[in-house]
């Protein structure tokens, strides 16, 4: 009976003891799962994620035949490294003509523009000689007009007379008649008779020298009439010379023009000076950042075309996580919190930070975004990309690469 009354305080110390022990597992468990609760709560992950960066294509800017190509695949290089060449003979052809072109143009623009002063000068000199021609003219006419005047009131004055010394005549030939009727009757002497003779002489020989005078003074007239008229030529000549020497300042216009025009052929030469000399320098391509060539698809003595892809570059120095997060992970998800990002291919973490959230889903940048109008709506869970920065100096190798797989997990408040 002894033993058995020992036996049943230790089996109740026992359960006792299990029951502690119990209380303490679940106590731990609880505490745990708390902790995980809280842990987890504060944090939001996603592995719909790949490591993004910058592809630089490299083009050909000129055709030709490939002489050199200096890389290879998977090469890494560093900014300004040449990588391919082009056969550049054409293009130094072009370019000499163009030089050659331009020097003509400059030849031209230096004859327009001496032409200037010269053509502006001799205008000048020609509308100064034209107006004093005119005015010299002008004032022979006016002596040639008063020439004609003058003999017109000559040959006025002559006929006045002629009229005068013919009425004389014919008085004096009547009372000579007359004298000649009484003489033969001995009614008159013939010291009277003699008198009306003389006297009738007399007449006829100033009506002779009357209409003589008018003869002088109509060929006078005539002569002044002749000179008149070639003033008046003279002066309508010197009146086109001055029309003419008054389009001086268009004949200058036109050569500035044409000087301006030469100054215009000497720029557009040196465009194409200039366009040639890079077309020269485009046949050597060198590289335009620091990476890693990819995707090279030219050999030497293969013939490109101007804007032909040739190879590309990656640049390792500036990669990024690209995340896409469900929009129900986002509530709590700002630019600047700390990130974690494991990386598939090394199991490798790496420390970052979120940079910035996309404006839109991935959905409404598709080729053909959802259409949800249509009545057959299903609401599906959307995803928004998320930009997340590595921190630098953890990739001096240069072992991530861009679509490389990443687990982000993004701490929305500090751990």
């Amino acid at each position: 009976m002894m033993p058995s009354e020992n036996t049943e305080p230790k089996a109740k110390s026992s359960r006792l003891a299990l029951k502690v022990v119990l209380i303490l597992v679940l106590c731990a468990a609880l505490a745990g799962a708390y902790y995980a609760w809280h842990y987890f709560a504060d944090q939001e992950s996603t592995d719909d994620a790949q490591i993004d960066g910058h592809i630089v294509p490299i083009a050909s800017r000129v055709g030709g035949t490939v002489l050199e190509v200096k890389v290879d695949d998977n090469q890494y290089v560093e900014a300004g490294t040449l990588l391919i060449k082009i056969d550049p003979k054409d293009y130094q052809v072009a370019l000499a003509r163009e030089e050659a072109n331009l020097a003509d143009a400059k030849a031209s623009l230096l004859a327009a523009r001496s032409g200037v002063p010269i053509t502006s000068t001799t205008t000048q000199s020609q509308v100064s000689n034209a107006s004093a021609n005119l005015a010299r003219v002008r004032d022979g006419a006016t002596a040639a007009s008063g020439e004609v005047q003058a003999a017109r009131a000559h040959l006025t004055t002559a006929q006045a007379r002629m009229r005068e010394a013919t009425a004389n005549r014919v008085r004096l030939t009547q009372d000579l008649d007359r004298m000649k009727k009484l003489i033969a009757k001995d009614e008159v002497s013939q010291q009277q008779y003699d008198t009306a003779v003389a006297l009738e002489e007399g007449a006829r020989a100033s009506e002779d020298a009357a209409r003589s005078a008018i003869s002088e003074a109509e060929q006078a007239v005539a002569v002044a009439g002749s000179r008149l008229a070639q003033a008046n030529q003279m002066v309508e000549q010197a009146q086109a010379d001055v029309r003419s020497a008054g389009t001086g300042p268009e004949q200058v216009a036109v050569i500035q023009a044409r000087a301006l025009a030469a100054e215009a052929k000497v720029k557009l030469a040196e465009s194409a000076v200039e366009q040639a000399r890079l077309n020269l320098e485009y046949t050597t391509i060198r590289s335009a950042t620091t990476g890693v060539v990819s995707k090279k698809n030219v050999e030497p003595g293969q013939v490109v075309q101007s804007g032909q892809p040739l190879l590309a570059l990656v640049p390792l120095e500036d990669i990024w996580v690209t995340a896409n997060f469900k929009e129900t992970q986002l509530h709590a998800m700002r630019p600047g919190q700390p990130a974690r990002i494991t990386v598939d291919a090394y199991g490798r973490q790496f420390a970052g930070h979120v940079d910035s959230i996309a404006a839109a889903t991935g959905a409404r940048f598709s080729l053909l975004p959802p259409e949800n109008a249509t009545g057959n709506y299903v609401k599906v869970v959307q995803r928004i990309p998320v930009k997340i920065i590595f921190e630098k100096g953890q990739d001096p190798e240069h072992l991530l690469r861009p679509g490389m797989s990443v687990v982000p997990t993004v701490f929305t408040k500090s751990p």
